[in-house]
């Protein structure tokens, strides 16, 4: 089937997907900042964190500022043992050892505890892609096995989850489109790639319940040397990758082909997540609204609702779960005013069109664009992640990207319910 084919089949779907609106009881500023953690090292660019059964933390990054160029440098990792309140360098290895890549990273931990972390290989002079390079530690972090998931022109945006069955998960795009590969053996060897999608992007990656995964596929693809305005739909499995099955986003959305259009919603991450009862969560930007869509048959169909608006721009969500009922997602703002973050903890009802907003106050990472003539906020980076940490705090990532000031590192942010 071409992508043609599929976007007319997607589009005619959409006709019977989106009569459904989900309840919403929002409750502003029903979370409140914990503790805020600088760790100042080196830059931290579009981080991940993730914690491992045993309590540990660990944040990885990239560090554009100093090694941008070189696409063998190791990723970062740090780690803390004390909830977040200190953070020290973890050893990934070497570059000959294939610890490799200057650019996207993503992490997952297992169950059983096993670590996974990929990375890929980024050019900045030609700005194509080089490798996608995976590590797994099944000793807290100690040890790392590395090997290439692909070396090839244009690769880019990895993303890698683990199920609880125990079965890894990666994907990214290149020149191809997406591709796919799975382990069973705790990253000792991995399935050989299959292209899933024939063009478009790796947005996200989100593994469920019962072998179930879904991946966003976005039109641009390639660290933006390709776009494919018809790659814009989900693919969902239901038996841990074995077979696909393409649906369409739960809402028409725009795309800059250019990424140059400043009216533009900015987009590259369209996040997903599942939930322990097999519901397939996902939120998306309109422009001034960010929109939360949920469906219990695996993307046929959503029922969508509104759970923040805004007098700007929302942009470069990310949403995850807890594994039982509840989500958090975090995203921008951009208004005249400036630039802020936000994040709102989504509680599930007992049905799919049911969910409570719980909102933190908006925050500021210390992150900036800085040239000779202006110095103004920055995202730095397509998204800030979130988790859900053990004793049911959330924590957050973000850059610390400040060249004015010489600090660079990240931010570890913590929230909770607030005491009533």
């Amino acid at each position: 089937m071409t992508n043609r084919n599929l976007a007319c089949l997607l589009t005619i779907g959409m006709v019977f997907s989106y009569i459904a609106f989900a309840e919403v009881a929002s409750q502003p500023e029903a979370l409140e900042l914990q503790s805020r953690v600088d760790h100042i090292d080196t830059l931290a660019r579009e981080p991940m964190i993730v914690q491992h059964p045993s309590g540990s933390l660990f944040v990885s990054g990239y560090p554009s500022q100093v090694t941008g160029r070189d696409w063998t440098v190791p990723p970062l990792l740090w780690l803390s043992e004390d909830d977040g309140r200190s953070w020290i360098r973890a050893d990934l290895g070497s570059s000959s050892d294939g610890a490799q890549g200057n650019s996207d990273v993503d992490m997952s931990v297992a169950p059983d505890g096993t670590l996974y972390i990929t990375s890929m290989g980024f050019d900045r002079d030609t700005r194509e892609g080089t490798h996608v390079a995976m590590g797994v530690s099944t000793d807290l972090g100690e040890t790392w096995r590395w090997q290439f998931l692909s070396q090839n022109r244009l690769d880019d945006r990895p993303w890698v989850a683990a199920g609880g069955n125990g079965v890894a998960h990666a994907i990214w795009n290149g020149s191809a489109g997406v591709s796919y590969t799975q382990s069973s053996d705790h990253g000792v060897t991995w399935s050989t790639p299959i292209a899933i999608a024939k063009s478009g992007g790796s947005s996200h990656l989100a593994v469920g319940p019962a072998g179930r995964l879904a991946v966003r596929v976005s039109p641009i693809g390639a660290s933006a040397n390709t776009f494919d305005a018809e790659a814009d739909f989900l693919l969902v499995s239901s038996d841990d990758g074995v077979t696909w099955t393409p649906q369409a986003i739960p809402a028409p959305i725009e795309w800059d082909p250019t990424l140059t259009d400043a009216s533009a919603v900015p987009r590259w991450v369209e996040p997903l997540a599942w939930t322990e009862d097999g519901y397939l969560h996902h939120v998306w930007s309109d422009g001034s609204a960010l929109n939360y869509g949920v469906s219990d048959d695996l993307g046929a169909t959503w029922s969508i609702s509104t759970i923040s608006t805004t007098d700007g721009t929302a942009f470069y969500p990310f949403l995850t779960s807890n594994g039982s009922n509840k989500l958090a997602a975090t995203w921008f703002v951009k208004n005249p005013q400036g630039l802020s973050a936000h994040l709102a903890q989504l509680n599930r009802g007992p049905n799919a069109r049911g969910v409570e907003v719980l909102k933190a106050p908006s925050f500021v990472p210390d992150a900036w664009n800085e040239t000779t003539e202006q110095r103004s906020l920055s995202p730095a980076g397509e998204y800030i992640p979130v988790i859900f940490l053990a004793n049911g705090d959330l924590a957050v990532v973000s850059p610390i990207q400040n060249i004015h000031d010489d600090r660079w590192g990240f931010t570890f942010w913590r929230f909770a319910v607030r005491s009533k």
